[in-house]
C-alpha cells in the first residue's frame, strides 16, 4: 500500500484543474505535466505501447498471457473539478485514523464531521489522505490513476496472473464534459472497458444520469451611467429574473435525490450589457431533458417579456447519455465485475450515479464501460478525503477482475 500511496500523493500535488472557459485540448497545462510523469512511469514498469498523443491522452498496454482472451481497457481522468481550487494541493496522510472529527490545518474553518460523513466513521483505525482545507484534494480522480497504475505494476511484476490484454488509458477535461471528444475507439482496440471513477468501496454503477448544458446569455443596453436615464438596460436585473423564476422547491440539486432530476444553475457572470448563465441539466430519463429545456426557454420568453428590450439566449449543448443500454449489450462487463468483488469478499452495490463519467460516453460511442468505486469522497470540495484501505481493495479487484475476463472468449 505504500506504493499506492506514494503515487496518489505524487499525482494529486499536480496541478490539472480544467477549464471550460478555453477551446484548448486539453484545457489545462497541468495535464500535460500530469501526463509526461505518468508515461514515464509506464514506461519504467515496461508496458508496451507506451504514448501520450497530441491530445495529452495516456495509453498503454500490458501484453496479455492468456490467446484469444478479451482486452480490457481501465481508464481514469487526469483533470480535477473546476469548482474549487487545485493548486498548490498539500495531501496530509492520517494513519491509523481515530473516528474523530479532521480540521484541515490549512484553513481551521474547514472541518470534516464525523457525523455527516457516516463512510468516514466507518473507516475508523485505516488510513485516510485529506487537503489541507485549501484546495480539492483530487482523488477525481487521481485515486483512479494510482489504483490503474498499482494495477499495472502488479501484473508486470507477477507474469503468473493471467489474463489477456490490459490498456491503459488516461484522459483530459472530463470534468468538462470534453473526456472522451478525442478518443478514437479503434486506437483503444479494446472489447469492454471499465471507469476507476467510483465513491467508497465496492460500487458497480451501471447507469448515469442523461446531460445537457445551457449556455444563457442576456443582452442588456450600457451606456453612461451619468446619461442612462431611458436608455440603459443593466443585463444583471433581467439576468436576476430569469434566476428568480427557476424551480426553488423542485427540480433543484439541493431538494433532489435518487432518481430525480435537476436543473443546476452553476455558474453567473454578469455586467451593464451581457450576463451569462451556465445550467446543467440531469435526468435519468433522456427525453425528460427536453422538457428542463423547454422549462429555460418559458423562463427566458418571461424574461424578455418583463425587460423590454433584453435578449435572452438559449444554447442547449449535450454532454452525455445514460449508459444502461449500451451496457445490456454486453452483460459480461457487470456479471464479472461482480464476481471479482465476491471473490475477494466485497458484496457489490449496484447503483446508479447521480452524475456522469467518461463511461458513459465511451458506452454511447460503442464500448460497454461500468464504473467502479475508487476509494474518493466528498469530491469536489475542500472537504475532500479518500481511503487507502478502499483503493487498495480496488487493486485487489482488479486483479481478480483481469483473471475472470482471461477465462473468457472475445
Amino acid at each position: 500500500m505504500s506504493a499506492l500511496l506514494d503515487r496518489f500523493c505524487r499525482y494529486a500535488r499536480v496541478a490539472t484543474t480544467a477549464n471550460e472557459h478555453t477551446t484548448d485540448y486539453p484545457s489545462s497545462p497541468g495535464q500535460w505535466d500530469l501526463a509526461k510523469m505518468l508515461k514515464a512511469e509506464l514506461e519504467e514498469l515496461g508496458l508496451q505501447d507506451v504514448s501520450i498523443d497530441e491530445h495529452c491522452i495516456v495509453m498503454a498496454t500490458v501484453p496479455g498471457n492468456v490467446d484469444g482472451a478479451p482486452t480490457v481497457c481501465f481508464c481514469s481522468h487526469m483533470d480535477t473539478s473546476h469548482e474549487y481550487s487545485g493548486t498548490n494541493v498539500k495531501p496530509i496522510v492520517h494513519e491509523n485514523y481515530d473516528g474523530k472529527d479532521i480540521t484541515l490545518p490549512g484553513d481551521p474553518s474547514k472541518v470534516i464531521v464525523a457525523k455527516d460523513n457516516p463512510e468516514l466513521a466507518a473507516n475508523k483505525g485505516k488510513t485516510i489522505v485529506t487537503t489541507d482545507g485549501t484546495t480539492l484534494l483530487g482523488a477525481d480522480d487521481k485515486a483512479g490513476i494510482a489504483i490503474i497504475m498499482t494495477l499495472a505494476a502488479e501484473l508486470m511484476a507477477k507474469p503468473e496472473i493471467k489474463h489477456g490484454p490490459i490498456r491503459v488509458l488516461f484522459t483530459c477535461d472530463e470534468e468538462i464534459g470534453r473526456g472522451t471528444d478525442k478518443l478514437d475507439l479503434k486506437k483503444i482496440a479494446a472489447d469492454v472497458a471499465y471507469t476507476l471513477d467510483g465513491e467508497g468501496q465496492g460500487s458497480l454503477e451501471c447507469e448515469t444520469f442523461s446531460a445537457d448544458m445551457a449556455v444563457v446569455t442576456i443582452l442588456g443596453k450600457n451606456i453612461h451611467p451619468g446619461y442612462a436615464k431611458g436608455r440603459m438596460l443593466n443585463s444583471m436585473r433581467p439576468a436576476a429574473t430569469f434566476m428568480s423564476k427557476m424551480p426553488v422547491d423542485t427540480l433543484c440539486p439541493e431538494v433532489t435525490d435518487g432518481r430525480d432530476g435537476f436543473l443546476h444553475l452553476y455558474q453567473f457572470d454578469g455586467n451593464t450589457a451581457e450576463s451569462t448563465l451556465r445550467i446543467i441539466l440531469r435526468s435519468f430519463d433522456t427525453a425528460e431533458l427536453e422538457s428542463h429545456a423547454a422549462l429555460l426557454r418559458r423562463i427566458a420568453q418571461e424574461t424578455e417579456a418583463a425587460h423590454p428590450g433584453c435578449e435572452v439566449k438559449i444554447e442547449i449543448k449535450q454532454q452525455y447519455r445514460n449508459m444502461i443500454e449500451g451496457l445490456n449489450k454486453e452483460p459480461r462487463a457487470k456479471a464479472l465485475a461482480e464476481a471479482a468483488f465476491r471473490k475477494i469478499g466485497v458484496e457489490p452495490t449496484i447503483a446508479s450515479i447521480r452524475g456522469g463519467t467518461d463511461g458513459a460516453r465511451l458506452t454511447e460511442m460503442g464500448l460497454p464501460t461500468p464504473n467502479l468505486s475508487a476509494g474518493m469522497h466528498n469530491f469536489h470540495s475542500p472537504l475532500e478525503w479518500a481511503c487507502l484501505e478502499e483503493m487498495e481493495t480496488a487493486v485487489r479487484m482488479l486483479v481478480e477482475l483481469v483473471q475472470l475476463w482471461g477465462q473468457e472468449k472475445k
